[in-house]
């Protein structure tokens, strides 16, 4: 797979991340979606940006170990899930009584 390959096939910005996997941008309806995984046949799995800044401040900061920053919206493909840190677009902050957070 190369980049050029990739673009052929309708993704914006490849990326070969620092896993093995290209990951690159595609836009959807209502959203942009990260796809990583790239191959022929499609992708792996896709988080779902509210904008497609947000999308690509995600591509190029993340090493594609765990799930990729930012406010992701929903992760689809095997399984699908919303981001666990936020909540209907709120942010998910849990205070402990020794004034932690995470």
């Amino acid at each position: 797979m190369t980049a050029e390959a990739i673009i052929g096939y309708g993704y914006s910005f490849p990326r070969l991340l620092p896993t093995g996997e290209w990951a690159a941008l595609r836009s959807f309806f209502y959203t942009c979606g990260l796809c990583v995984g790239l191959d022929k046949t499609g992708y792996r799995t896709r988080f779902c940006y509210e904008t497609a800044t947000d999308a690509f401040g995600a591509l190029v900061t993340w090493d594609g170990e765990g799930d990729p920053p930012g406010r992701w919206l929903k992760e689809k493909g095997r399984h699908e899930r919303h981001n666990p840190r936020y909540f209907f677009r709120i942010p998910v902050v849990v205070e402990y009584t020794d004034g932690r957070s995470i």
